[in-house]
């Protein structure tokens, strides 16, 4: 029972934790067209894929993007070097930017999060509800003592 409360514990500091080294600047989008071309990562760019371009995070990175008009939000990894177009921040996959709602007008600002944890929905983890009597531990115990003998 400790261990599952220590791991609870665990799970909620790295859920609620990550860097707040925060930048705010412009974002845009891959064209459609770039589909299938090779990322600096040695990947390939998709369209339907949450990816980013930035110019200094390390491959791999997990990024927060937010959209403060909306308030709408994505994560992203870090697969490919850009924008090199001054003036702008990141370049993001087209379907992040439709998940930000930045499609239409092709630009936006952008608040940018580096994400130190993989983020974790604490409703996907299963959390086992067993209710043994002592009658049912010893049985077990006899019948795993009993396959090790």
């Amino acid at each position: 029972m400790k261990k599952i409360i220590q791991l609870i514990v665990f799970i909620l500091f790295l859920t609620f934790t990550s860097t707040v080294a925060q930048k705010t600047g412009k974002a845009s989008f891959y064209s459609s067209k770039l589909q299938g071309r090779h990322t600096s990562d040695g990947g390939k760019y998709h369209p339907d894929s949450l990816t980013c371009a930035h110019l200094t995070y390390p491959f791999g990175t997990l990024l927060k993007v937010r959209n403060p008009k909306n308030d709408k939000e994505v994560i992203v990894k870090v697969t490919d070097r850009g924008p090199h177009t001054r003036n702008r921040l990141i370049d993001l996959s087209y379907s992040a930017a439709k998940q930000l709602d930045i499609v239409r007008n092709g630009i936006a600002t952008v608040e940018i999060t580096k994400l130190d944890y993989y983020p974790i929905l604490l409703s996907l983890i299963p959390i086992p509800r067993v209710l043994l009597s002592v009658q049912d531990i010893y049985e077990v115990t006899d019948l795993i003592n009993s396959k090790y003998r």
